[in-house]
């Protein structure tokens, strides 16, 4: 893991096209906004695994369903 410090109104730019400005420092709450293209998808980590978790419910059903067809 790469650890930055940064300022508010400071900014990080990842692979020339995501960009990650500090806004807000508030004690321990940081504000940040982020600029990326439209087709890349930006979650907050807790969403991000709760989708990993569904699909892989959803995958593991289909899978339980396709060999209950074999059998």
């Amino acid at each position: 893991m790469l650890a930055l410090t940064r300022k508010k109104d400071e900014s990080l730019v990842i692979n020339n096209n995501i960009e990650i400005t500090i806004l807000e420092v508030r004690g321990e709450q940081v504000k940040i906004g982020i600029s990326a293209p439209k087709e890349i998808p930006v979650y907050r980590k807790e969403v991000f695994l709760q989708i990993q978790e569904e699909n892989k419910q959803v995958l593991d059903q289909k899978n339980l369903d396709e060999l209950k067809k074999l059998f």
